[in-house]
């Protein structure tokens, strides 16, 4: 017999189920509230309101816990390549070698673009932003691929639509990359590993291939592999909310890019590396910039330091520090961002302003700089996002589907003015 909860409203209590999860977190299943009390919740931003039941991943913010399926982001990010982590969201398990391999040859399948889509890149100015260019072309796809319009949640219909996404994606992103520097668009290379492929049709030229190295698609793998999943995130629920009103994949990832895009979640890495660059241009301390964040007075802000969801460390980011290491090391590359990071860094975590608040580097902190050092230009960091993140959307949008999720439409509370006469124009 689950527990309860009671609630007393004008002198009359009511009980709600309080139902637990698998790793112990409680919620109160409040679905009969307001047909029984007439009144509803208010909780602008979502902060204590839980929206679904999900099995895809799990985060523990107090204790900087991150999971993909029961498995530690620290083993996934130490052994699994992206199309693993990508086929491990999606349905569940690790795949067997088999499913690996049709899986990979259903993305090597699908990588190329219909030559018609040439024609709505060079429609773009060169100065449109890769996202609002990636939002676009995924709808447009869709439009050559009309068996995706259906919505298939499960079987070989699903596995072709989520397989087709998950390889398109990278060409969309690469050919606005090409088409914004003026160059001529690479075509994919089905024998190249997913991250290898793409950085070829960003990087080569019909002169000259470009072959990465093992220590660059090592680090794209990683990064992808970091944020292909975050639980119901911005963008995430976003997907949901357009998906649970029964929209294609292809229209509720779309969506999704859209929310990616907002500076506070998917753009804050490129706003980490601006801010380090004002940093390095101005010539002042470090601890003029802490001052700036801790004025009240002052709406200066340091990017990159805590999280909506994290009040300790972000377990991605520890990670992706020591990558980033290992990547300037074997490149040979010295960039003056990371010293200034690593002193921004090492300041803040000694500083009892951003301990209490919990400000600590969260994964934009240094994947900014692990972007840099690849080659990736500022523009098409939240792109590298999205790329990412595509997992993690296409298995919340499959779950919701399999819970039978109905349409999203939240409440309010209305504010306004009350009941009133119209006026005529001429008395006005």
């Amino acid at each position: 017999m689950s527990d309860k909860a009671t609630l007393t409203i004008d002198g009359k209590s009511y009980e709600y189920d309080v139902i637990t999860g698998s790793e112990n977190e409680r919620c109160i299943d409040i679905k009969a509230l307001r047909s029984e009390t007439g009144c509803i919740t208010m909780d602008p931003g979502f902060g204590n309101t839980g929206s679904c039941y999900s099995s895809i991943t799990y985060v523990d913010g107090a204790n900087g816990i991150l999971r993909y399926r029961g498995y530690p982001i620290e083993e996934i990010a130490e052994k699994a390549t992206f199309v693993e982590t990508a086929y491990l969201i999606l349905y569940g398990e690790l795949p067997n070698p088999r499913q690996l391999a049709d899986f990979r040859a259903s993305i090597a399948e699908h990588a190329p673009l219909h030559t018609s889509l040439e024609h709505h890149f060079s429609g773009f100015p060169r100065s449109a932003p890769p996202m609002a260019i990636l939002s676009a072309m995924l709808n447009i796809i869709s439009c050559f691929h009309p068996e995706v319009l259906d919505v298939h949640s499960e079987g070989p219909g699903f596995d072709k639509t989520a397989a087709l996404l998950l390889s398109k994606v990278r060409a969309i992103a690469a050919f606005s990359y090409r088409m914004a520097t003026g160059k001529p668009l690479i075509h994919p290379n089905p024998s190249l590993s997913y991250c290898s492929n793409f950085l070829h049709m960003m990087f080569s030229e019909p002169y000259r291939e470009y072959i990465a190295s093992p220590v660059v698609e090592k680090a794209l793998t990683l990064f992808l592999v970091l944020h292909a999943d975050h639980e119901q995130n911005c963008s995430t629920s976003t997907v949901r909310v357009v998906g649970s009103s029964r929209a294609n994949l292809f229209s509720s990832v779309s969506a999704g890019v859209c929310a990616l895009w907002g500076p506070l979640h998917g753009g804050a890495n490129a706003g980490v590396i601006r801010m380090l660059e004002d940093i390095k241009t101005s010539g002042r301390p470090i601890s003029h910039y802490l001052d700036l964040a801790k004025d009240k007075s002052n709406d200066y802000k340091l990017m990159g330091f805590g999280h909506r969801v994290y009040k300790n460390f972000d377990p991605r980011s520890k990670i992706l520090k020591k990558r980033v290491y290992e990547v300037l090391n074997e490149l040979q590359q010295q960039d003056p961002l990371l010293e200034i990071a690593l002193e921004l860094e090492e300041k803040t975590l000694k500083d009892d302003y951003f301990i209490e608040r919990n400000l600590y580097p969260n994964v934009d902190f240094y994947s900014g700089i692990l972007l840099r050092a690849i080659g990736i230009p500022l523009n098409m960091y939240t792109v590298m996002f999205a790329i990412g993140r595509m997992p993690g959307w296409i298995a919340n949008w499959k779950e919701l589907h399999e819970h039978g999720q109905r349409i999203s439409r939240p409440r309010q509370i209305y504010t306004g003015e009350t009941t009133r006469s119209f006026v005529p124009l001429a008395q006005r």
